[in-house]
């Protein structure tokens, strides 16, 4: 007997594909049909159709599984929740591992998709619920800024090798230089927008100003850790965390043998670069704790950068404390969370 229908979709710029398996009271998968369509709102509405001709028995449940990559998924997610159909959206170092698992060993997007729906049908997955609209206007507000920044880059070090040049041309010069001040003040008025968005949040804003009596960490910083994670409610505890922003730690050990250890950069490249600037400042301004553990690893291993890393990833833990909790930020505030869970236990 069926228990429940399961459909996995993987999700690319201009098409998705999509495999429809049920699970029986022996929890035996079975892949029930498989499908391609385009990633627009003709290709949902086909899909749509497609699953209700599919879906043969009602009154057992259907449940949608797709990675969190990019944003090319979130219009397809946004449609079906609309529609009425239970999502679940998950984190794409979860799904690979549940392959692995599984031993899975080719990748395409056949099969990717087949992977999902088996996740779907053998799991419990949490439902996915939408973005507010507060959260999707502050990261595109976020992402701007950061392509502006971008921009900066390219224009400066084109005027630097201009400059440098053999016989620099000064109406090129004066072009770049216009173009650099250009950009300061998209950056400028960028910065506003964002300040203004938060300030029309009062939980949020709130939220922002305690995080942010951490010496040397920026309201800009909160922003784009906040609106890459939908206010961090994509994830149930920090490791979740961690590992969606690429912190996470890959061993190279094997036997007698033991390699360097690094992290693994899988993950919203966003929150690191965004974390970078912030883990400098904090140590420069000699801010507890982040200063205790840079010169406790610097002592150990001598690599700045590896402890500016380690760092980053202790800031984006603790605002993520910071902001489940709501508290102020105390340089107390790990003492104060051991003595708490003492207390617990």
């Amino acid at each position: 007997m069926v228990l429940k229908y399961s459909l996995g979709v993987d999700v690319a710029s201009e098409k998705f594909d999509v495999n429809l398996s049920t699970i029986d009271s022996m929890q035996n998968v079975k892949v029930v049909a498989s499908h391609k369509f385009s990633n627009t709102q003709k290709g949902f509405l086909a899909l749509h159709h497609w699953l209700q001709k599919k879906w043969k028995t009602r009154q057992e449940p259907m449940v949608v599984t797709m990675e969190a990559t990019g944003i090319y998924y979130e219009m397809l997610a946004l449609f079906l929740f609309k529609q009425g159909y239970t999502v679940a959206v998950v984190l794409p170092n979860k799904a690979k591992k549940y392959m692995q698992s599984c031993g899975v060993k080719s990748k395409n997007d056949k099969i990717d998709a087949k992977g999902l729906a088996r996740m779907g049908a053998e799991q419990s997955l949490a439902p996915w619920e939408p973005m507010i609209e507060f959260y999707y206007e502050l990261r595109e507000l976020t992402r701007q800024h950061e392509s502006l920044q971008g921009h900066r880059t390219v224009v400066t070090n084109q005027l630097h090798a201009t400059s440098r040049g053999m016989y620099p041309n000064m109406f090129v010069t004066n072009q770049l230089k216009s173009m650099i001040a250009a950009i300061d003040e998209q950056i400028k008025a960028t910065e506003v927008a964002i300040s203004k968005l938060i300030a029309s949040n009062p939980q949020v804003q709130e939220k922002a100003r305690r995080i942010t009596k951490i010496k040397g960490l920026g309201l800009l910083t909160v922003a784009v850790l906040i609106a890459e994670t939908n206010g961090f409610t994509l994830f149930e505890n920090s490791r979740q965390l961690v590992s969606y922003a690429g912190y996470d730690v890959i061993e190279n050990q094997s036997g007698n043998r033991t390699g360097k250890t690094r992290i693994s950069k899988k993950g919203n490249s966003r929150l690191r670069r965004a974390l970078h600037m912030p883990a400098l400042s904090v140590v420069r301004w000699r801010q507890a704790p982040f200063i205790n553990l840079y010169e406790r690893t610097l002592e150990r291993h001598s690599i700045k950068m590896k402890s500016y890393v380690a760092v980053q990833k202790k800031l984006l833990v603790i605002i993520y404390a910071l902001w489940k909790s709501g508290r102020d930020f105390d340089t107390n505030y790990e003492h104060q969370r051991l003595e708490e869970i003492k207390k617990a236990a």
